[in-house]
């Protein structure tokens, strides 16, 4: 089964981010730990006021640049954000505000800090952490990449953000690994 989902998931989150239903304008950015091969990695998530998931990227570090590639791989799947609600992270406020520099459009995402409004996206970081619990753990950085992204994927279809949904999670599933 390892094999399959590192052969096959690439090809599904493609899949799965082209079907994706757009997501509101209002996100909860969050990053939890990961171990791999006995190091820390860093899960960057986000989701959006309904809890529906943005995106998501592991990096081997908690910085800017992590934050900022994370960011910019969100908002060219999901679009320009009015409000992106944080913790006191401050790799998550330099992304943050690094896109603002950089971005040519008038339109400059606020960065608000409200501990209580996270509460979303980290009762989201639950399900990922459940799955990872029974298992063995990653040896690989690869390997721990695809299976987070085939979990994402499983919540993604759990919470209903395809376009063509279909009656089961599983037809939904079998229709995108078709």
């Amino acid at each position: 089964i390892q094999r399959w989902v590192f052969k096959f998931t690439p090809y599904i989150i493609q899949r799965v981010r082209s079907n994706k239903n757009q997501v509101g304008k209002r996100w909860r950015m969050d990053e939890t730990y990961i171990k791999v091969k006995g190091q820390w990695r860093y899960l960057y998530r986000a989701v959006d006021k309904q809890g529906n998931t943005v995106d998501f990227l592991l990096t081997k570090r908690r910085q800017r640049m992590s934050a900022q590639s994370f960011l910019i791989r969100a908002i060219e799947g999901n679009g320009v954000p009015e409000i992106i609600n944080i913790d006191k992270s401050g790799a998550n406020t330099a992304g943050i505000r690094t896109i603002n520099k950089r971005s040519l459009s008038l339109k400059k995402i606020k960065i608000r800090r409200v501990k209580y409004l996270n509460n979303i996206v980290e009762q989201d970081h639950r399900t990922i952490k459940r799955r990872i619990a029974i298992s063995t753990g990653f040896k690989e950085f690869e390997s721990a990449q695809r299976t987070l992204a085939g979990i994402e994927i499983i919540n993604i279809i759990r919470k209903n953000q395809l376009k063509d949904s279909r009656s089961s999670w599983f037809n939904t599933f079998k229709s995108l690994a078709a």
